[in-house]
């Protein structure tokens, strides 16, 4: 017979993990969540504020029907005459999207609505740069007689004809673009409208046994959560994930590759200065048994796969194996086929 204490440690615990799975499933689906704490890594963390701390730089891909990609010819001194995508900082009281249409308009001439982020590109948490895939919505191809010290002038390039380029990191960008448009290999990713202070990662950590089982890692307190952890200025933003592991599972740590798949979706609300200049990133992330390790001889020793996650060393945090099996075939194929928003750094 089953005491009363039971029965509701048993209820608190179904509705702890009906909690846990629904906001894995909101974070997958590309919504957010407010960000109400800051497991790891604040007191080395600052409040973001554009123009002081952090530069955010918004760069727009856009094909019209030929598929030629929109070029802007720069009226910059240092890269006078030189071709690019529409791109540029964003202002202070901005959101991304905002940047991103004006910037386009500005330098183009063109109208534009953001279809989807293709990319992140980022040098830690102090310059970030977003890469929208878009499409014209109105206005008119911007000539020479309209030049001013934005652009000289736009025109749609071939992606074939000889141009000066200002940075070929742009082709890159662009062959993503004809790739996604083509056939997108993840799903609409936009900014969400939640404010932020820091910029941060909050990761859905999972760990794939041997038979496809799947746990995420959760911080218990004060009710179990995903963890989100700030970035620091000396790191890549995805370092974030590995201080977590650091702190969770010390020992286990260099037995374990951390991968941050991608993001599967981006809060950032930029209104107020120095209160919501932040962003989170909500991400994917893989920790993976390293197989091929050395042993004292300096050999490589290949381990066997091994069917459950590393032990928990750090009280704060907990293994949450996901029950659910819609959501245990959604982080499989996403975890499989990294479907997610890439995230790229460049360190």
């Amino acid at each position: 017979m089953t005491n009363t204490g039971e029965r509701e440690a048993d209820i608190e615990m179904t509705s702890e993990r009906r909690l846990v799975e629904e906001q894995v499933e909101r974070l997958l689906s590309g919504q957010g969540s407010e960000v109400s704490l800051c497991d790891v890594g604040m007191e080395q963390s600052k409040p973001a504020a554009l123009r002081k701390n952090i530069t955010y730089i918004v760069c727009a891909v856009i094909f019209n029907e030929k598929e030629e990609v929109l070029m802007v010819q720069e009226a910059k001194q240092d890269c006078y005459k030189q071709w690019y995508l529409p791109a540029g900082r964003v202002e202070v009281g901005e959101s991304l999207e905002e940047a991103l249409r004006r910037e386009v308009k500005e330098e183009a001439g063109f109208d534009c609505e953001p279809i989807t982020m293709l990319l992140i590109q980022e040098q830690g948490p102090q310059w970030i740069r977003f890469i929208f895939l878009a499409r014209i919505s109105g206005g008119s191809l911007k000539s020479l007689a309209a030049a001013d010290q934005e652009s000289l002038q736009a025109a749609w390039w071939d992606r074939q004809s000889p141009l000066p380029l200002r940075g070929r990191d742009i082709l890159r960008l662009i062959e993503n673009g004809l790739k996604y448009r083509r056939n997108p290999w993840h799903p609409v990713t936009l900014p969400v409208d939640l404010s932020c202070r820091h910029v941060v990662q909050r990761m859905i950590l999972v760990f794939v046994g041997a038979e496809d089982q799947i746990w995420i890692l959760l911080v218990r307190g004060p009710t179990p959560h995903l963890p989100t952890a700030a970035a620091v200025k000396t790191h890549a933003v995805t370092w974030a994930a590995n201080m977590v592991v650091q702190e969770a599972l010390p020992s286990s740590y260099y037995d374990h590759d951390v991968t941050t798949l991608g993001v599967c979706g981006l809060q950032h609300n930029g209104r107020q200065h120095g209160r919501t200049d932040g962003v989170c990133l909500n991400t994917l992330v893989a920790l993976v048994p390293d197989r091929v390790q050395r042993d004292e001889d300096g050999l490589k020793v290949e381990l066997p796969p091994t069917g459950r996650p590393p032990p928990i060393e750090n009280p704060r945090y907990v293994w949450f194996e996901v029950q659910n099996l819609d959501l245990r075939e959604k982080l499989l194929e996403k975890t499989r086929n990294t479907s997610v928003l890439p995230i790229h750094s460049l360190y």
